[in-house]
């Protein structure tokens, strides 16, 4: 019996059935998922051994609608701070001055070292006397790494890493639950974002929990050989097993089951939709039904066992101090942790600019295509999808050094290392622009509106001429179009879709965080802080995320809180008309940023700022940004992605 089987039985004794309290989620296509994933666990697949177990046990445990049998778990939340797991008791804390209960530093699987590294992640052995632990402190982040860029410092961390942190408004019961997933190129990052500010703002409506999940080499290491003796992509199963527990354990904490939006930046963002393509699209809501995407990372996806994922083993095993070939899968798993550490940087700082070494592939088990062809197939899990990008997301994955445009060839030689000399050539004529790059100016930032003149293919505050064309295609090709694409994904009779671009200057990549989980930076006033958070709210309690004029115009206090906004009336993504929501503002006392790249641009501060929110054609959007987008589609095949 495997621990998910035998830790979802230890919970039919454990927690009370409350019937039919999970509604009618959208069912798991579980006799077309069962034998094809049978088939591959008999033929020895770890990796699908453990899907088609997650999926049945969550299914089964939640009463979810298509499921074999049904057990029907849920729980009442416990008067106490001392919630049981069935393999620990943990004691959170509560918190006065923001009236939340937390709980950091929990457990959700074994620590992966040794025998299990590059294997699927394992729940803890269910206890009869599970100990107390108390869970006031967060986890150990994983062992990762800076991407490839100048001076990038090493960045130890610890493999037992498995951790989450959950976060519940006092006396909460049957609140909805947002389950944040960390970004940073699936090299990069912790489940540590503070969630207070996000919660309190959407009247303690939700409950959060923040994941963690294995990183660079140690979570996405691929082969031939991995996936003959472990699995790939085993950060992904890290954070399917982790959503697997908030569906089993949400209810111990306040939380509802059946009303569970994953969310995510960048590499975040990328794992949601990985987890709205898993297994084909046939999952349904049997792990979530909502979904929040900020800026996609897609950069590509190789097969497992393709050259470029494999070239990565190989190099990872000789920096390890393992053979340059053949066999090497036991020198690695017997590796000491610091060697792999250190192993794991080297190559990563191999990487061209701004890349990582490691990333997501095509397993055939959880990612069983290419995004590009699946999503235009309209195969995915989940109802609803949040979905954006922001207005200048390439800068920091560029080299600042493009003058020319042999220099912006050569770049996307680089870039695009599979694409033929007439694919860089479609690129060049969907993205034209003869100007050179002129440090001097100008630059500035665009309306969206301009399809002729100024906009994001020639001109940003950022940079202009051959190098704003380089920042451009980065961005679109690896954020935007990615985002486009999801929403595209979820226009069917019972899937809906919502697109925005966050564009207070500078909107470069990441710089969405801050508005929705703070801290408070000069350049965003309270009202909009306020508004963005409120989007993010309604759509986690209700599946949609449209706000009222009052708040969108900045609340009451506002010059005019009640004048029409396109935020009231924010229509879900269409593929004949398909609009979106650009959040802004203007007005403002302007201040001199400096990026993290060395470029000084403008940015606004009180006194003065006022949110400017509109509804804007996604597919004229920047000169033609929908036309690229079909541009990336085509050549997906070539990047491959």
């Amino acid at each position: 019996m495997s621990a998910l089987t035998r830790i979802t039985c230890r919970l039919a004794a454990l927690l009370a059935v409350v019937g039919s309290g999970l509604g009618t989620p959208s069912s798991p296509d579980l006799a077309s998922i069962g034998p094809a994933l049978t088939a591959a666990a008999e033929a020895g697949d770890v990796a699908a051994t453990f899907v088609s177990e997650l999926v049945q046990n969550v299914a089964e445990a939640t009463g979810h609608p298509g499921a074999p049998s049904k057990r029907a778990l849920t729980c009442s939340p416990p008067d106490s701070l001392v919630v049981d797991v069935g393999y620990a008791k943990y004691q959170g804390s509560y918190n006065a001055s923001t009236g939340l209960n937390s709980w950091r530093g929990v457990r959700f699987a074994d620590a992966p070292v040794g025998g299990l590294r590059w294997q699927p992640p394992r729940f803890p052995a269910v206890q009869e006397d599970p100990p107390l632990v108390q869970a006031t402190s967060f986890g150990p982040v994983c062992p990762q790494s800076l991407p490839s860029v100048p001076s990038a410092a090493f960045m130890p961390g610890n493999e037992d890493c498995l951790f989450l942190n959950v976060y519940a408004p006092a006396n909460a019961q049957d609140l909805p639950v947002m389950v944040w997933i960390h970004g940073g190129g699936y090299g990069l990052g912790d489940g540590t974002q503070a969630m207070a500010e996000f919660i309190n703002a959407n009247n303690k409506r939700f409950v959060v929990v923040s994941i963690q999940y294995r990183l660079g080499a140690f979570g996405f290491l691929a082969s031939k050989e991995v996936k003959d003796k472990g699995a790939v992509n085993a950060g992904i199963l890290d954070q399917a097993l982790a959503l697997s527990w908030v569906k089993l354990f949400a209810c111990q904490f306040g939380g509802d089951a059946s009303s569970v939006t994953i969310a995510g930046e960048s590499a975040g963002a990328g794992s949601v939709m990985y987890h709205g393509l898993a297994v084909g699209g046939a999952l349904g809501s049997v792990l979530f039904d909502k979904s929040i995407a900020a800026s996609p990372y897609l950069p590509f996806q190789h097969q497992h066992d393709d050259a470029s994922p494999t070239s990565r083993y190989y190099a990872l095993s000789v920096a390890a101090g393992c053979p340059a070939s053949g066999d090497v899968f036991a020198c690695l798993v017997g590796s000491d942790t610091a060697v792999l550490q250190q192993a794991n940087f080297n190559v990563t700082q191999q990487a061209p600019y701004g890349y990582w070494a490691f990333y997501p592939v095509t397993d055939n088990v959880y990612i069983t295509g290419r995004p590009t062809e699946q999503l235009a197939a309209k195969r995915v899990n989940g109802d609803k999808l949040l979905v954006s990008n922001n207005a200048n997301e390439g800068p920091m994955f560029v080299p600042q050094t493009i003058a020319t445009q042999d220099d912006l060839v050569a770049w996307l030689r680089l870039e695009f290392p599979n694409m033929s000399e007439g694919q860089i050539s479609l690129i060049l004529a969907a993205n034209p622009n003869s100007a050179a790059t002129d440090p001097s100016g100008p630059r500035f930032e665009t309306d969206g509106l301009d399809t002729a003149g100024a906009n994001a293919v020639n001109v940003s505050q950022a940079a202009n001429g051959q190098q704003q064309r380089a920042n451009n295609i980065y961005g679109e090709a690896t954020f935007v179009c990615p985002a486009y694409w999801m929403a595209s994904a979820y226009t069917t009779a019972t899937q809906s879709a919502w697109l925005y671009q966050y564009s207070v200057p500078l909107a470069t990549h990441g710089a969405d965080v801050a508005g929705y989980f703070g801290p408070q930076n000069a350049n965003l006033a309270p009202g909009f802080q306020l508004a963005f958070r409120t989007i993010w709210g309604n759509f986690v309690v209700g599946g949609n995320p449209a706000i009222s004029d009052v708040v969108a115009n900045g609340g009451a206090s506002a010059a005019n809180p009640a004048a029409a906004n396109g935020a009231s009336a924010w229509p879900a993504w269409s593929d004949a008309n398909p609009k979106l929501l650009n959040i802004n503002e203007t007005g403002g006392t302007p201040y001199t940023f400096k990026t993290t790249w060395g470029a000084n641009v403008t940015q606004f501060a009180n006194p003065g700022l006022r949110n400017a929110f509109a509804l804007a054609p996604a597919d004229t959007w920047e000169g033609g940004r929908g036309a690229r987008c079909a541009v990336y589609q085509a050549l997906a095949p070539s990047i491959p992605a």
